[in-house]
């Protein structure tokens, strides 16, 4: 064997299996040694002392599966692909001193191990394990999604249960009725057998134990037919569940198949070659024709097309691109043959952070769902109890037969079986799920993303929205307004010289001028000697100039206030970056343009008697000017994080239900005190998603109103439901307390409100039929 020393972590544009089994170590102490079998194709862990095992087997793991997710080619792990030798991979891992690792290749497997002493192995104990299996990427789903037709066997199950039912009441007799019912029963209820084995196993008891109590009691004592009902019912409203929970899984797959799986690279000469998505970096160029996706997030280099979002927004109206525009993966270019340049890798795609969230959110229960849960088992153990009890009262003390009825009237059993069917709470548990199961879909198609239930239920009692002004109120993206000269008339030659120096910055500022570059084709010049001052500008040498580029008070006291002419007011929508150089002397106004949906979003909150502040760091006179525009009914101006999040922690103490909207880093403590924290979808930065409980793709601020109209049609559906379920079970009990209900009569009452429940339901999924 051949020995390395290594010392991880080390950052690498490839995803290397040494480096990211190093990251373990150093994050589990109690792991000694990794071993690969690549020929049995697992793993094994060597541990001393005790560890959190089951911690380390996942750390390992998640590791070991990501890095097999790479793409096929030379930037895949030569570990993972039968070449042992880290000296031949591209970028080998670093040998240096003091070595922490060391790792050891034989002909079918590698051993990564701390340096220790040479006792420390016969201490050690390995645990086995098989490697992570690994779809390729073009071949998988997102979690969960793939059993959207899942209800199509239930339904099934439930037609066969009612059609040989039938057939055993009306066309059979004896023991051919018998059959059928019998047949009928399994039909009924083979799903929730299966669904009761389980919770069974588990030790639980829930109401599908208490539907095949049921069941089996009504077969007991004849009542085949009521049997059946009972089932046949029951096995019909899972079905229509498992529906609405379909749709939502079809929405997710829906946006799955959009994203595109190979591009058009281009490389320095143009020549083009076709490359899997998943090898796309930041910074290829791409060539995308008419009629074809958008394999990944990229900005527009030349040319101008359009393109056509509906799948990420729900909007059908064509969205213009020209130079410096952002194109989404998986959203469709329509008519012009456009070049772009990746910004981002296709896991890190908008499309791909959707489809997450969406995953996320159907994990996610609202209050009342996780009340109903907890309720569920103390519910059925209860009603077991009471119908035991009812049992001996109606025997015991009220003299019935126990088990036969006669012709005297029904048996204690009879009228204990029909408490037990109404008392089940079907649709009472099914009440909350399905309706924000429906919300969740529904939203998805409009462009809209509950993170589970609790947003939904949430956001229907807020009575005042809080905005972040840049990127949510506005577009986030500046745009050059004006170019100033002094003195006057060489404006062009000060936009030049701008454009040469922001060409090598990531600043907001500069990305402004960088674009206006590209759309106006201005010719930049060569510059040397660049250098970045944090927080106050760029200074170089361009065309043997030196030039100064950044704030007013930095340039003023760099190249002295001579050079800059007397300070003169500015709109307060626009910011400005001065430029000097040798007797010349420029300032560029850039502003960031309001959102076209921005009036009409803070007016219909108006109307719907929400209160909306505005809550932006930016100057004072910028945040008059904005309530001027859009008359919000407070602006906060001048706010650092902590006191927006102090502003959202006075709202609530107020008692008043808050939501905020943001999109930034700074929003993220907002975010995550309001009632419910709102993120901008496209532009939202991580912190800010990972706090929200609702995104609006593609920053479209107008679907929070779509969200907040939603959400108040849920709640609205929930508590009809609720009082439907309640309302049944509160009758029906009440009825077969005192024996005034048939069996079959308590079957059909209560399951038809079960139907009832979902239907009602299902109807947050198509527009305009459900109304609060």
């Amino acid at each position: 064997m051949n020995k390395t020393s290594i010392e991880p972590p080390v950052a690498a544009g490839m995803e290397c299996l040494v480096r990211s089994v190093a990251d373990v170590f150093e994050q589990e102490p109690g792991l000694e040694a990794v071993k690969f079998n690549r020929a049995r194709h697992s793993l094994s862990l060597a541990t001393l002392g005790k560890p959190d095992t089951a911690a380390i087997e996942k750390a390992v793991t998640e590791r070991v599966d990501r890095v097999q997710r790479q793409p096929e080619g030379g930037d895949k792990c030569g570990l993972l692909k039968g070449d042992p030798d880290c000296s031949r991979c591209l970028i080998p891992p670093l040998i240096s001193a003091p070595p922490r690792l060391t790792i050891e290749h034989g002909p079918e497997t590698t051993t990564i191990a701390r340096v220790t002493c040479p006792t420390a192995p016969k201490f050690w104990r390995w645990t086995s394990l098989p490697f992570p299996k690994f779809v390729p990427r073009e071949f998988r789903m997102p979690d969960d999604v793939g059993h959207e037709d899942e209800w199509k066997a239930q339904l099934a199950a439930a037609v066969i249960c009612a059609v040989v039912g039938l057939l055993g009441r009306f066309a059979f007799a004896g023991h051919a009725s018998i059959a059928a019912y019998s047949v009928a029963y399994i039909a009924g209820g083979w799903f929730t057998i299966q669904e009761v084995w389980e919770r069974l196993r588990n030790r639980q008891l829930d109401v599908h134990f208490l539907m095949l109590a049921v069941a089996a009691g009504s077969a007991s004592i004849g009542a085949w037919g009521e049997g059946t009902t009972l089932l046949f019912l029951f096995s019909m409203s899972g079905a229509l569940e498992h529906y609405a929970m379909g749709r939502t899984s079809r929405e997710i797959r829906s946006l799955f198949k959009t994203a595109p799986k190979t591009a058009v690279v281009l490389n320095d000469e143009g020549k083009s070659r076709t490359c899997a998505v998943d090898e796309l970096r930041a910074g290829m160029r791409l060539l995308i024709k008419p009629g074809e996706q958008f394999p990944v997030d990229s900005e527009v280099t030349k040319g101008a097309t359009a393109s056509d979002e509906s799948n990420l927004t729900g909007e059908a109206a064509p969205v213009e691109k020209k130079v410096g525009d952002t194109l989404l993966a998986g959203t469709m270019n329509l008519w012009g043959a456009v070049e772009a340049v990746v910004t981002r890798r296709a896991s890190e795609s908008a499309l791909q952070k959707i489809i997450k969230l969406i995953q996320q959110a159907q994990h996610l229960k609202a209050p009342s769902q996780r009340l109903t849960d907890k309720f569920g088992t103390g519910y059925t153990w209860g009603i077991l109890a009471l119908s035991l009890g009812m049992f001996f009262v109606w025997w015991r003390v009220f003299g019935l037969a126990p088990f036969v009825s006669d012709e005297t009237g029904r048996s204690a059993f009879y009228k204990t079986m029909t408490l037990l069917v109404v008392a089940s709470p079907c649709a009472l548990v099914l009440s909350i799920p399905s309706a924000v199961l429906a919300a969740i879909a529904f939203g998805a198609r409009r462009g809209v993303l509950f993170r589970g239930g609790a947003a939904v239920e949430k956001l229907a009692e807020v009575k005042i929205v809080a905005m972040d002004k840049t990127g949510t109120l506005t577009t986030g993206e500046l745009q050059l307004a004006r170019v100033e000269s002094f003195p006057p008339g060489r404006e062009e030659e000060v936009a030049r010289l701008a454009c040469s120096l922001d060409y090598f910055s990531t600043h907001p500022l500069a990305r402004a001028l960088t674009r206006y570059g590209k759309r106006n084709s201005v010719a930049l010049a060569a510059v040397e000697k660049l250098e970045s001052i944090p927080g106050a500008g760029l200074r170089g040498e361009v065309e043997g100039k030196r030039v100064r580029l950044g704030k007013r008070s930095w340039i003023a006291e760099e190249a002295g206030g001579d050079l800059l002419p007397a300070e003169s007011s500015r709109e307060a929508a626009l910011s400005e970056v001065w430029l000097v150089t040798d007797g010349l002397a420029g300032r560029l106004l850039l502003r960031d343009d309001l959102r076209p949906a921005a009036k009409t979003v803070v007016e219909r909150l108006r109307a719907l008697g929400v209160r909306s502040v505005v809550l932006t760091g930016d100057r004072r006179a910028a945040g008059d000017q904005l309530q001027e525009q859009l008359a919000v009914d407070e602006v906060r101006s001048e706010l650092k994080p902590e006191e927006k999040l102090e502003a959202i922690r006075s709202f609530r103490q107020n008692q008043q239900k808050v939501a905020m909207i943001g999109d930034g880093v700074n929003d993220a403590p907002s975010l995550a005190a309001a009632d419910v924290g709102v993120a901008m979808g496209a532009r939202g930065s991580d912190a800010a998603l990972e706090q929200a409980e609702v995104i609006l793709m593609h920053d479209r601020l107008e679907n929070f109103l779509t969200a907040f109209e939603l959400s108040q049609r849920a709640r609205a559906v929930i508590r009809q439901n609720l009082v439907i379920s309640l309302g049944t079970v509160v009758v029906l009990v009440g009825f077969a307390l005192v024996g005034a209900i048939p069996l079959t009569l308590g079957v059909v009452g209560h399951e038809g409100s079960t139907l009832i429940v979902v239907g009602n339901s299902l109807r947050l999924l198509f527009p305009g039929r459900s109304r609060s």
